[in-house]
């Protein structure tokens, strides 16, 4: 993963300013892979570039992730999830990919 940390006041502007830099696409998480149209991509097939992780200001539980993320196909996107949306049925490898590595 590549050290690039922002501070952005909110999800929105962290979105808009990936978008800006390339992050053209949006990705999704089912089962446990990321998916982009009919693509689908395993662990090995994507590198999380950049992360920004938001908590809201009287709970906790009001946690969103944006993560910058580029395919080895040359795919580059975005993928937003809350608070343990995604971690039912996830595979631990996948988990570990998600985590917040570099915090």
């Amino acid at each position: 993963m590549t050290n690039v940390m922002y501070k952005y006041a909110t999800v929105l502007v962290a979105i808009e300013n990936l978008r800006k830099e390339g992050y053209d696409v949006d990705f999704n998480l089912e089962d446990n892979c990321l998916i982009c149209g009919n693509n689908k991509y395993t662990i090995d097939d994507f590198e999380i570039e950049q992360v920004y992780r938001y908590e809201g200001d009287s709970n906790p539980s009001d946690e969103s992730t944006v993560y910058g993320i580029a395919s080895k196909d040359g795919l580059k996107g975005i993928l937003v999830t809350a608070y343990g949306a995604y971690t039912d049925g996830m595979s631990a490898a996948m988990l570990r990919k998600l985590s917040l590595k570099n915090e």
